[in-house]
C-alpha cells in the first residue's frame, strides 16, 4: 500500500477573475455587488482568485472594459492561472465572443446571468423546475451561436472558385432551428403545467384557505422559517438559492384556523429577466397568496438594498399590492442595540429567529390577525344533514363557541366575507345564539395582544 498515493478525486475549483464596472448608476455600490458576484462564484463551486474593477460612464461597445483593463486583464489570467473570468453585468454576445478571441482559450468569459443560470441548472430538483432553467439557458445561448459557428461562416464568405454554390445550410442555421424548435417544445409543456398549477390554485381558492407566501432574499433563511412553522423538511443549506422549487405546507393557527404557506424562489438584485420570464409559473404562487411575508436577513449589512431589490420583482410580477408584513429574521446575530435599530427601522415588522425559534409565536399571532381582518362574527346553525359544511365551519373558520343541540351545530364564529355568504343561509337568531355570542366574548376568546403581536402573557 505504501507504494502507491492514492489520487483524490474531490472536483477541482475553478479559479476565477471577477470584474466589475462602477457606473455610478447602481444603489449597490461596486465593491458591494462584487461581493455578491463572489457569493455566487463560490456556490457553484468556483474559487475567487482576484477581483478588478474600473469606472467607466457607459461601458466599452466592443469588450464592455476598456483596452488597457483588457490587457491588464490578460497579465492576471496567466500569473494566476485563471479558468474563468466573470463579469458582474450582462455583456452582449458580440462583446463576449471579443473577449474571449483576446483572452484566448481554455479560459472561459460568462457574465453574471451566465453564472446564476448555471447555478439554478444544480439545485433544480423538480420536473417543471428543470424545465423553467432549461428555457432561460437556451433563451440565453440562442444569440450567443454565432460565435460557437465562427470559422464556418470564415470558411463560407472567403470566395473564390465555386464560392457561389451554396454548401446548403449551415450548422449555425441548423442548430438555431433546433434551439428554436426546443425552446417552443418547453414554453408549451411549461404552459400545460401552469394550468395544472392554475387548477390547484383555483381548488385552493375555492377552498377559503388562506394562503402565504414566504418571499425574500436568496438566503434570507426562508426555508428554515417554513421548517419551523409547519415541521417541513425543506432542504436548508447557508448558500444562495438553495432553494428553487415553491413548497406549500398546511398549517393550524391556535384558533383553528387552517392556513398554507409557500416557500419561494430567493430573489437577487440583477435578476435576469429571462429567468423571471422562465419561472413565472412558479411565481404565480405569490401573485396568489392572501399575505406576503417578506423575510429579511436582519443581520445583513445591505438589508435595504435587499429589500428594495424583493419589492422591484414584486412589482415586476405584479404582486406589488397584496398586503405584506416585513419578518426581520436572524436576530439571534444581532447585539441589543442593533436588534434595537432594526425594529426602529422597520416598526412594524415582526423580529424573529426562525433558527432558535424566538418570535415565531408573536409572528403566528400576526399571521392569524392578518387573517382574521375583515372578518365578521356570526352565530349560525348548521343541520347534521350538512357535514361538508359543518367540516368548512371548522377548517376555514375561526370558532368562537359551539355547542351541539338538537337541531345541529350551534356555533359562533368570524368567517371571511366569502364564508359569511356561504354561512348567510344558516344565520342563527333568538336567546340561545345571543348568549352564546355573549359567552364567548366573555370567556375572552379572543386574546389581548400587543403591538408587535405577541400575547401579553408572553
Amino acid at each position: 500500500m505504501g507504494r502507491f498515493k492514492p489520487l483524490s478525486t474531490a472536483p477541482v475549483p475553478e479559479r476565477a477573475i471577477l470584474v466589475g464596472v462602477d457606473l455610478g448608476k447602481s444603489e449597490w455600490g461596486c465593491e458591494e455587488s462584487l461581493a455578491e458576484l463572489a457569493r455566487l462564484a463560490e456556490t457553484d463551486g468556483a474559487e475567487v482568485v482576484m477581483t478588478l474593477t474600473q469606472r467607466l460612464d457607459a461601458p466599452v461597445p466592443r469588450t464592455f472594459i476598456g483596452r488597457g483593463k483588457v490587457e491588464e486583464l490578460c497579465g492576471y489570467v496567466r500569473s494566476l492561472s485563471a479558468d474563468v473570468v466573470i463579469f458582474d453585468d450582462e455583456l452582449t454576445p458580440s462583446q463576449q465572443a471579443n473577449l474571449e478571441k483576446i483572452v484566448g482559450e481554455p479560459v472561459k468569459i460568462i457574465d453574471r446571468t451566465a453564472l446564476i443560470l448555471d447555478i439554478f441548472g444544480v439545485h433544480a430538483t423538480t420536473h417543471e423546475g428543470r424545465l423553467q432553467v432549461q428555457l432561460a439557458q437556451l433563451q440565453y445561448v440562442l444569440p450567443r451561436l454565432r460565435g460557437m459557428w465562427s470559422h464556418l461562416v470564415g470558411e463560407q464568405t472567403r470566395g473564390g472558385i465555386g464560392s457561389r454554390f451554396g454548401q446548403g445550410e449551415s450548422q449555425l442555421e441548423v442548430d438555431r432551428r433546433l434551439v428554436r424548435a426546443r425552446i417552443s417544445t418547453l414554453r408549451r409543456e411549461l404552459e400545460r403545467l401552469e394550468r395544472r398549477r392554475g387548477v390547484q390554485s383555483k381548488a385552493r381558492w375555492d377552498s377559503g384557505v388562506y394562503r402565504v407566501a414566504l418571499v425574500g432574499y436568496t438566503n434570507a433563511g426562508k426555508s428554515t422559517l417554513l421548517n419551523r412553522l409547519t415541521g417541513a423538511d425543506v432542504y436548508v443549506r447557508d448558500e444562495l438559492f438553495a432553494t428553487l422549487d415553491p413548497t406549500t405546507r398546511a398549517l393550524e393557527l391556535d384558533e383553528g384556523r387552517k392556513v398554507t404557506i409557500t416557500d419561494t424562489v430567493g430573489f437577487i438584485q440583477k435578476l435576469p429577466t429571462m429567468l423571471v420570464e422562465s419561472f413565472k409559473s412558479t411565481l404565480a404562487e405569490v401573485r396568489a397568496a392572501d399575505l406576503i411575508l417578506l423575510v429579511v436577513d436582519a443581520s445583513d449589512p445591505h438589508r435595504e438594498l435587499e429589500i428594495n431589490a424583493v419589492r422591484s420583482v414584486l412589482a415586476e410580477i405584479g404582486a406589488s399590492e397584496i398586503r405584506c408584513v416585513t419578518v426581520l429574521n436572524k436576530a439571534d446575530l444581532l447585539d441589543e442595540l442593533q436588534l434595537r435599530d432594526a425594529a426602529a427601522a422597520h416598526p412594524d415588522a415582526q423580529v424573529i429567529s426562525a433558527r432558535e425559534g424566538t418570535g415565531v409565536r408573536g409572528l403566528l399571532y400576526r399571521v392569524a390577525r392578518e387573517a382574521a381582518a375583515g372578518s365578521v362574527t356570526m352565530s349560525v346553525l348548521v343541520p347534521y344533514e350538512k357535514g361538508l359544511l359543518m367540516r368548512m365551519v371548522h377548517e376555514r373558520c375561526q370558532v368562537m363557541r359551539e355547542t351541539y343541540v338538537q337541531e345541529g351545530l350551534l356555533a359562533t364564529v368570524k368567517a371571511d366575507a366569502r364564508m359569511a355568504r356561504t354561512l348567510a343561509p344558516y344565520e342563527a337568531s333568538g336567546p340561545a345564539a345571543q348568549q352564546q355570542g355573549a359567552d364567548g366574548e366573555k370567556d375572552g376568546l379572543v386574546q389581548d395582544v400587543d403591538d408587535k403581536g405577541v400575547p401579553a402573557d408572553e
